[in-house]
């Protein structure tokens, strides 16, 4: 028993192996990624990126549905990109928010004076409306860190999380 996925490239969409290096271009840009992992053969011919292993070990066969999904994710990516919408939510001290660079600068948190800062990672578009953030961008692993980031930055500690429901929050992903 062997398992082998198969990974059918849209129009539009480029793929590419260089040693272990899969490339993958689009309408949206580029995304690259290390594939190689101990007895699993990743292989791209035409339109179709094949991954597959000889092993029934759990561990490697699992592996090739991971690296499945890192490749749809990166395909997705350069088609549409991804969207995360954040909603800031606060009941007495308004929270404010600044972009400075690759930083979230979250101000006046639970009525603090020192601000608190979140990093946005590279290749990530944050963009701050009245109470909601929306970060956009190619690379899915990229802005899911962007968005871990800001809602760690908001974590409440020594409250009681059912009265201080302050901070930033994943409400939609897409």
């Amino acid at each position: 028993m062997s398992a082998v996925r198969k990974i059918t490239i849209p129009e539009g969409v480029k793929a590419q192996l260089d040693g272990a290096q899969l490339r993958v271009n689009g309408p949206k840009g580029q995304l690259s990624r290390n594939v190689r992992f101990p007895q699993v053969i990743v292989t791209c011919e035409g339109n179709v990126v094949t991954i597959e292993t000889e092993s029934k070990r759990k561990e490697i066969t699992a592996m090739v549905g991971t690296l499945e999904a890192h490749t749809k994710n990166m395909i997705r990516g350069v088609t549409e990109g991804f969207e995360y919408r954040m909603k800031v939510v606060y009941s007495h001290f308004p929270i404010q928010l600044k972009l400075q660079g690759n930083r979230l600068e979250i101000a006046n948190f639970l009525g603090e004076k020192k601000a608190r800062y979140a990093r946005i990672e590279a290749d990530v578009t944050a963009k701050v409306a009245n109470d909601e953030v929306v970060l956009t961008g190619i690379d899915r692993e990229k802005v899911g860190t962007s968005a871990a980031n800001i809602e760690h930055a908001t974590h409440i500690r020594d409250r009681d999380p059912r009265v201080f429901q302050d901070g930033i929050y994943m409400v939609q992903r897409g």
